[in-house]
């Protein structure tokens, strides 16, 4: 015999309390669904666009998960080996090197960065690797690798170029506009070319092409420039005269513009004038090789000469005395030589 068990309904409050929360509930997704639906359709996009856009999301998504992983697990490496070897064996691997603009630099050296690329698969060649020891090179101011399918580098060299003679203490290096070292040159090498000594003068040799510029018409004639004190400038010109300047590149520019119009007028370089020093400000000195050995010479002559007029006139003084010495003799001494 079946029993029905009837339960006890729920208060009067706790009925209320649940609706309670019902109706706040149901506002939230009101103002929730509101919010979002204003954000849609502010959008340019209809609802067909926005699905495709968030499958597409999910895609890329899914896609970045699976290459990390692939990644991670070395697959792009074993794929990039596989590809290379079968572009190797399809003949596209490195067999010759076609290197160009070289002029003064040995090619032998560039041959020797390049040739670890030889038998290489192209895909496997290191262009920026490659670029970058080419740049250690002395001579090279710039190097640009490309490939030349289907078996060929072609290396593409930009020299700097010579522009003076460093001189050190042991050797002459050539240097070009920067200061920047090329080659150690001989003595034969070396003639012709604009010597740089001194100190640090290498780091000045931009402010050296700069001082010069200020003269062009000296220019050419510049021998030598050595850096003194690591302040100022000595110049040397190719008839062994030597300028002095002054500190600064400014006082130094002014210098030696002055002298330039001093020897266009005068014709200082080539005449006897060994040095100039043009150090102080508004004022030029002059050295002449053997000046005090003339001046010497010729005081030491003036005084001989001076020594010998005092003999002369001593010499002529003595017979007018002795014959005043005879005629002047007293009357009593005459008288005694007459009794006699």
């Amino acid at each position: 015999m079946s029993q029905t068990l009837k339960r006890k309904a729920p208060g009067v409050r706790k009925v209320a309390v649940q609706q309670g929360k019902a109706r706040k509930v149901k506002a939230a997704k009101a103002r929730t669904g509101s919010a979002i639906d204003a954000i849609m359709a502010w959008l340019p996009f209809s609802d067909e666009q926005l699905h495709r856009l968030f499958l597409a999301l999910i895609f890329a998504a899914a896609i970045a998960v699976a290459g990390g992983i692939a990644s991670m697990a070395g697959v792009p490496a074993l794929v990039s080996a596989q590809f290379a070897s079968v572009a190797a064996d399809s003949g596209f691997a490195v067999r010759r090197v076609d290197v160009r603009g070289v002029n003064h630099l040995n090619e032998l050296k560039v041959y020797e960065k390049v040739l670890g690329e030889t038998d290489q698969a192209m895909p496997l060649v290191d262009i920026d690797r490659l670029r970058a020891h080419l740049l250690e090179l002395s001579w090279v101011e710039d190097a640009r690798v490309s490939r030349q399918l289907p078996d060929t580098l072609v290396v593409d060299i930009v020299e700097r170029k010579p522009h003076a003679v460093l001189r050190k203490a042991d050797k002459l290096v050539l240097i070009d506009a920067t200061g920047h070292e090329l080659e150690a040159v001989s003595r034969e090498r070396a003639r012709g070319k604009l010597i740089v000594a001194g100190p640090g003068a290498g780091r000045q040799v931009v402010a050296l092409s700069a001082l010069l510029a200020a003269a062009p018409a000296l220019k050419p004639q510049v021998a030598e420039a050595e850096w003194v004190g690591n302040r100022r400038w000595n110049l040397k010109f190719g008839t062994g005269q030597v300028l002095a300047l002054p500190q600064g590149e400014q006082p130094s520019a002014n210098a030696l513009m002055a002298f330039a119009r001093l020897d266009g007028v005068n014709r200082l370089l080539g005449g006897r004038v060994a040095a100039f020093d043009m150090r102080a400000p508004d004022r030029i000195y002059f050295r002449v090789p053997g000046r005090t050995e003339d001046e010497a010479r010729a005081a030491a002559a003036a005084a001989t000469a001076k020594a010998a007029a005092a003999a002369d006139r001593s010499a002529a003084k003595e017979p007018a005395t002795a014959t005043k010495a005879a005629g002047g003799a007293s009357p009593d001494t005459a008288k005694a030589r007459e009794d006699t």
